[in-house]
């Protein structure tokens, strides 16, 4: 399947290089940038999901883009679509996330690239719906799924990949519909 690629007026969404893992793993392996997942992720792992990540998008033409600011930055981190594992009380669904560097927060990156994967999600693969989920303290996170435009749904689930009493486990259901 050809693969759906995107611009911004000041990012490119765009398929992974391999220049891009070196910045990826620095990403995963920052305790800041992981503070709301299980923990940071050494290079294999981080090497790992980048390879995931690019089987996913080569299979069916969409995912989790890497993000480029033009003239500027070859790679800040990730933003895009995919469908989550069938354990979560959402399934099946198709998911939208993202992952910066800590040195590119603030800037509006991550609202500017999640808009532009949305707009792939309702207007090229014509999705009724789009959750995004994520730890309940996560409130940057939750910042920007407002800014997109999601609801928080009033659903809460526990994620059952993490053990009962982990702090992260209690995660929040946000939605937005085409």
């Amino acid at each position: 399947m050809a693969s759906i690629f995107r611009e911004t007026p000041r990012l490119l969404l765009r398929s992974w290089q391999d220049s891009d893992l070196p910045a990826f793993a620095a990403i995963n392996a920052d305790p800041n940038v992981m503070k709301y997942f299980p923990a940071p992720l050494s290079r294999a792992e981080s090497d790992t999901m980048a390879e995931r990540i690019r089987t996913l998008i080569q299979q069916q033409g969409w995912g989790f883009w890497a993000i480029e600011v033009k003239g500027g930055s070859p790679f800040i981190g990730f933003v895009g679509l995919t469908i989550p594992s069938n354990d979560l009380p959402c399934s099946p669904c198709v998911e939208i996330g993202w992952r910066l560097a800590a040195e590119h927060w603030g800037q509006g990156y991550a609202s500017e690239a999640a808009n532009c994967a949305l707009e792939v999600a309702f207007n090229t693969l014509n999705l009724a719906e789009v959750v995004a989920f994520t730890a309940e303290s996560n409130h940057p996170s939750r910042r920007v799924m407002t800014r997109i435009g999601m609801t928080f749904s009033g659903e809460t689930f526990e994620h059952p990949r993490l053990p009962p009493g982990h702090p992260l486990r209690k995660h929040v259901l946000y939605r937005k519909k085409r």
